[in-house]
């Protein structure tokens, strides 16, 4: 295992797309966005043939740069996708890595007043410019969405959203079940929010003041100054806490904001658009932090509840946390490939 990057069978190029969307969006993001597209071993010998699409999402805080990252005696998933293509794993796909970064660490991949259209940028301005750019199959039987934690999240809701554009999706470890997998995490929220009179907007101040997660508070407000200006934000933009952060009491209708965008909630009003997938991976570890396997297992209930054919989904629980599962990834853009790889 080389300790440094490995030649690539197919080839990696990284793009930059300008988004309309973004422009002047709430956080001042930038709205040119990099866009890395994979392109198989043989793209360039038969100018002829189209190929599927696997796009790749990443979870909180992800950024595109990310994919770089080198674990110790690991490869990164770019380098280990290229070899399910190099080891002819899989029929050749065309693989693409979206950022959707904002400065409060990540969009769940959704439209907000809090962060912006992210989820317009996706489906509007990121799938259409790929097709424009590339040899692919542009049908939703032909395309398919992964990601791991907020990544997997995005890769539940985005074809519920848009079956039109999207025929498959890979979870790994996705934010679902939402009492369970953030409703733990209100109270200790609660106790760091006392050092800021309860005002998370004070928090976010001191933290843009001083280098950060250098707080034990930080990775918990973090969180939910971001997950809230997704799920919950005020029309100007303002995130709106779904308890209060004196008493920790639940705000019920801000909660339920929250809990109409939990995944295992959605899928009965999107039952035709899940009907429609033609391959459904959900895994997650048994031992998650965030219960994210035990969330798992209620999505796929709730698919098969909701008429969705056991016989597309594959679900799988496995010995692991919710960090260091990078080895799944390789294996569920394999098995995708399969299923939307054209007969």
């Amino acid at each position: 295992m080389l300790p440094w990057s490995a030649e690539f069978a197919g080839r990696l190029e990284e793009r930059v797309v300008s988004s309309e969307v973004l422009r002047g969006n709430p956080l001042n993001d930038p709205h040119e966005r990099p866009v890395w597209v994979y392109l198989p071993p043989g793209y360039d010998d038969d100018p002829d043939r189209r190929y599927p699409a696997v796009y790749v999402i990443q979870g909180f805080t992800g950024h595109i740069t990310m994919w770089r990252n080198r674990m110790p005696f690991r490869q990164p998933f770019p380098e280990t996708a290229d070899a399910v293509f190099a080891r002819g794993e899989a029929p050749p796909a065309i693989v693409v890595y979206v950022d959707a970064w904002t400065s409060y660490g990540g969009s769940q991949f959704l439209d907000s007043p809090g962060t912006g259209r992210y989820h317009t940028y996706l489906c509007d301005e990121v799938v259409p410019w790929v097709d424009a750019q590339y040899r692919t199959l542009p049908t939703p039987a032909h395309r398919a969405i992964t990601g791991k934690s907020s990544g997997g999240y995005g890769a539940m809701i985005t074809p519920m959203l848009r079956p039109d554009l999207f025929g498959a999706l890979a979870t790994h470890a996705g934010d679902a079940l939402f009492e369970y997998c953030y409703l733990g995490d209100f109270p200790a929220a609660v106790r760091h929010l006392r050092a800021y009179d309860g005002d998370i907007g004070r928090w976010w101040d001191d933290f843009n003041s001083r280098v950060s997660f250098t707080k034990p508070e930080d990775a918990n407000l973090l969180e939910f100054i971001g997950y809230t200006a997704a799920y919950s934000a005020r029309d100007d933009g303002t995130p709106e806490l779904p308890f209060d952060t004196v008493t920790g009491v639940l705000k019920p209708e801000v909660w339920q904001r929250w809990l109409d965008l939990d995944p295992v909630r959605m899928v009965p009003r999107y039952a035709e658009a899940l009907r429609s997938q033609r391959a459904v991976w959900i895994d997650g570890g048994t031992r998650d932090e965030w219960y994210l396997d035990v969330g798992a297992q209620a999505f796929r209930q709730a698919l098969l509840d909701n008429g969705v054919d056991e016989t597309v989904i594959h679900f799988e629980l496995f010995d692991a946390a919710h960090g260091g599962i990078d080895y799944r990834y390789p294996l569920s853009l394999a098995w995708l490939c399969e299923r939307i790889a054209p007969a």
